[in-house]
């Protein structure tokens, strides 16, 4: 995942695309010159084509050990990515890992060598600074175009609460925002090990609350909040509907996690089974835990550890897993859990895909359909 900061993420770690929005996990995403933009929209229009350039995208190589039945184009993916050569993110320090290349610099590669177009939605993106406990955290608003009031989506970033950024997740924020007709606010919350356990949630939680409490002042619709997020976001946009339940404030419209962070058992089935996947593997979870915890007992703690949280009261529910990701067992003990509440829950899984595949909807024909099943469940509960 290399510094490439003047790139966007296109579609697309959870702990870790759709191009304006592939960049590196350079930084913490807090500072950006590229918030402020109003961009048209210039889609692909020939689907066949689009189709065919994507269906004709294929790994030079046999499929990996780890993974026999990968999707061709998630092995071009993937394949991609290893030929930048980087040094494992486990044998780095944080500030290392986050100029190594990313699942989105190998997408926008792929989508330049394959001569697939970047989509540019009708969408307005705006910075804006809000004060957290211990200094402030940045927001980055993308709004359709309009008067509004539109319902709102507060979208949190995958990368292990280490590693990544808002720019390297702009695609799956940019996409949410069009698709679904929605005010996106994505959070580029404090990272580790910086800023230690829990003070990512934290931010999150601030960031919610501000949310709620100005969505008028940026075209959103106060009484429509979804939490969204990816990976480690995926566990913050959960939390955060948990926190509200608890603090007393207004409960999220509806959350959807994708392969979220949700237990501390490295043990399950698809850590053995995926224990040398890529792009995330074993090592690099263990990597992420001790980057962000202060200790290792604070994995028991319900906030990372979410199958075992009070999950009663919760509202509609959506969790995305893959089979090719050591965290695709947690994510469907997850489904059962809220289920077992009597939360309103919903889930699909993609086969022959591995983490970091949602928002590779560019190049990934799994991902697309990943994209819009996530959308759709968002306009059913915005009730649109």
């Amino acid at each position: 995942m290399k510094n490439t900061n003047h790139l966007k993420r296109y579609a697309l770690p959870g702990f870790a695309v759709i191009a304006l929005l592939f960049a590196s996990c350079a930084g913490n995403g807090s500072k950006t010159t590229t918030d402020s933009t109003s961009v048209k929209d210039s889609s692909f229009t020939d689907s066949s084509a689009k189709n065919n350039l994507i269906d004709s995208i294929k790994p030079t190589g046999p499929a990996p050990a780890w993974a026999p039945d990968i999707k061709p184009q998630m092995a071009a993916v993937i394949e991609k990515l290893a030929s930048y050569g980087d040094k494992p993110i486990p044998q780095l320090t944080a500030a290392e890992a986050r100029k190594n290349h990313t699942p989105t610099d190998a997408v926008m590669d792929i989508m330049k060598q394959y001569g697939i177009p970047t989509p540019m939605p009708a969408i307005d993106t705006a910075g804006k600074e809000i004060p957290v406990d211990g200094g402030n955290i940045h927001l980055r608003i993308y709004t359709p175009k309009g008067n509004g009031p539109f319902p709102v989506i507060v979208y949190y970033h995958g990368g292990g609460f280490v590693i990544a950024n808002i720019d390297v997740y702009n695609a799956s924020a940019q996409t949410l925002a069009d698709k679904v007709g929605a005010v996106v606010v994505s959070v580029a919350y404090r990272l580790a090990p910086e800023h230690k356990f829990p003070t990512a949630h934290n931010d999150a939680f601030a960031a919610y609350q501000w949310v709620v409490k100005n969505a008028a002042s940026i075209k959103g619709d106060p009484k429509k909040i979804a939490t969204v997020g990816e990976s480690a976001g995926g566990n913050l946009a959960v939390n955060m509907a948990i926190m509200a339940r608890d603090k007393g404030i207004m409960l999220p419209t509806a959350i959807v996690a994708v392969y979220p962070v949700a237990g501390s058992d490295m043990t399950t089935p698809s850590y053995q089974k995926n224990a040398s996947a890529k792009p995330l593997d074993k090592p690099m979870m263990m990597w992420f835990v001790k980057n962000y915890l202060n200790n290792m007992g604070e994995g028991k703690d319900p906030r990372i550890n979410l199958v075992a949280a009070n999950l009663k009261g919760l509202p509609p529910t959506t969790v995305i897993t893959d089979e090719i990701d050591p965290l695709q067992s947690e994510g469907m003990t997850l489904v059962e859990k809220l289920k077992a509440a009597g939360v309103k829950t919903d889930s699909k899984n993609w086969n022959g895909v591995t983490h970091e595949f949602f928002g590779m909807g560019t190049v990934v024909p799994e991902a697309k359909e990943a994209e819009m099943y996530a959308v759709q469940q968002l306009k059913t509960a915005f009730g649109k």
